[in-house]
């Protein structure tokens, strides 16, 4: 290897929209509006701990002095690990630009793969989904993928969980409706890993939480926060601000009003136990003026992805962010569209945790058949990224002079050695020419997904859990089931 003085090169392809001014500048501003203004807490116990800290309290607002949110970021830990919950392995390391991509949670509705109807979700849409997230190489942790309705309520969570932990061994990023039905998955969190503190080494599951824009943090949000702290387990706490709706027009009003929810959500949890790990995020986008929804496919909904993306790599914290989705009601020519350019500047962008994957109608419908066509694409933004490495044997000069004019590469050593890891190969998409494509059977790109999807969820077995661990889950579940129906 040749030795260059002052020589610089790309370790792959990155993209910014903030500088690190902006950055500051936007931070500032969401000091002010937490010192100013402040948030409302609607729990006991989190406005004692923000009143003890140092906060102003009057009620329900606290107003939070700039000093506490600087202390906050500098005991939160700035790298997060997820694992395996099978193997231990740590599969998913949340931070710098590491960009891992999973699915969302809480859909009403699925397309059925079997007959292509818009359905209520439940325990066995939630199982495909989790069986199909498995098999997936590119999807790297699990969000359940639709809402379980098909049981009572008020401890659907339970039931959920179990679909997810029982179908797949990759990380998962859980929801729960309060503080109960927390506590009851973190118990079955424990019993899987072998104890809290072996949960605590390595843990597999961490909390998806959200404060209410603009500035509202709910009982069941603050004390969630706090338990999760308490247990000194991971947690995500993610603004889903709307813009022009919940929060300013401006984007960089989104930027502030998103930041100031998260950041004073950061200050609650470090200020109930020091060194809590903590994952920043948020879903920032745009209420569509022609049909008020909220937007998963407009390029704000990206440009402000990344740029938050940009503010969580100058606070020095894990992000949880939004890709992989559409405002389409199916898996058609739009949503590969919205798909594709979420994924792929999210994977320039870096932020680290990346759900919604497989979200059609705005966060309203899964599809699977979308989630695998954005497997594909996340192996494609995920090559793209890798850039391109220059060293004496990719630049290849001694092998172009050994081939010469008209010679041929496709047997020499140097192929072998170099293809599967310079050029990308597609599981999915369609290579062929017009005729082998005919021959094969002329199949769009969502049917030959939709063949993918069923001969995964009829012929693919996730490692199981065992069965004595398979029983005490279930017990917390009926457990939950009786203590309900006892208070009926």
């Amino acid at each position: 290897m040749k030795t260059r003085s002052n020589y610089q090169g790309n370790a792959g392809s990155v993209f910014n929209v903030l500088s690190p001014d902006q950055c500051s500048e936007i931070y500032q501003a969401a000091q002010e509006v937490l010192e100013r203004t402040g948030v409302t807490m609607y729990d006991d116990e989190a406005l004692e701990i923000m009143k003890k800290s140092g906060c102003f309290v009057e009620g329900n607002r606290v107003r939070i002095p700039s000093y506490l949110v600087d202390r906050a970021l500098g005991t939160v830990p700035h790298r997060v690990t997820l694992c395996n919950s099978r193997t231990g392995s740590r599969d998913v390391l949340l931070e710098g630009n590491n960009a891992y991509f999973g699915t969302g949670s809480d859909t009403p509705f699925y397309l059925d793969p079997y007959t292509g109807e818009r359905k209520r979700s439940g325990i066995e849409s939630v199982g495909w989904a989790c069986k199909v997230i498995d098999a997936l190489p590119n999807i790297d942790f699990v969000m359940s993928l639709g809402i379980v309705q098909n049981v009572p309520l008020r401890i659907s969570d339970r039931y959920q969980f179990e679909a997810q932990v029982l179908n797949t061994g990759k990380p998962i990023v859980t929801t729960a409706h309060d503080i109960y039905g927390f506590a009851d998955i973190i118990e079955m969190c424990e019993i899987i890993a072998g104890g809290a503190e072996e949960l605590r080494k390595n843990p597999f599951m961490t909390l998806y939480a959200e404060p209410i824009s603009p500035l509202q943090h709910a009982w069941e949000a603050a004390s969630k926060l706090i338990l999760a702290a308490k247990k000194a387990l991971p947690v995500v706490y993610t603004p889903c601000v709307m813009a022009g709706g919940t929060v300013p027009s401006t984007m960089a009003g989104v930027l502030t009003n998103g930041l100031a929810e998260s950041l004073s959500g950061l200050v609650l949890n470090q200020n109930t136990r020091e060194g809590a790990p903590f994952i920043m995020g948020g879903v920032f986008t745009v209420m569509d003026m022609g049909t008020t929804i909220f937007s998963y496919g407009s390029p704000e909904f990206n440009l402000l992805m990344d740029a938050l993306a940009d503010m969580a790599h100058y606070l020095e914290l894990p992000m949880f962010g939004t890709c992989g989705c559409s405002d389409s009601c199916i898996p058609d020519e739009q949503a590969g569209l919205e798909a594709s350019l979420s994924i792929l500047s999210t994977a320039i962008s870096g932020p680290n945790l990346n759900h919604d994957v497989g979200y059609v109608e705005y966060g309203s419908t899964a599809s699977l058949e979308l989630l695998t066509i954005c497997d594909d694409i996340i192996g494609m933004a995920r090559r793209f990224v890798r850039g391109i490495k220059i060293d004496d044997e990719r630049l290849a000069v001694d092998l172009i002079d050994e081939i010469g004019p008209g010679g041929n590469y496709k047997n020499s050593a140097h192929t072998s050695l170099f293809k599967e890891e310079e050029i990308w190969q597609p599981a999915l998409l369609n290579r062929q020419n017009y005729r082998d494509w005919q021959a094969a059977g002329g199949k769009t790109l969502t049917q030959v997904a939709n063949e993918k999807v069923r001969d995964i969820i009829e012929n693919y077995e996730p490692e199981p859990l065992p069965q004595d661990v398979q029983r005490k889950i279930k017990e917390i579940v009926e457990r939950a089931n009786r203590n309900l129906k006892n208070t009926l």
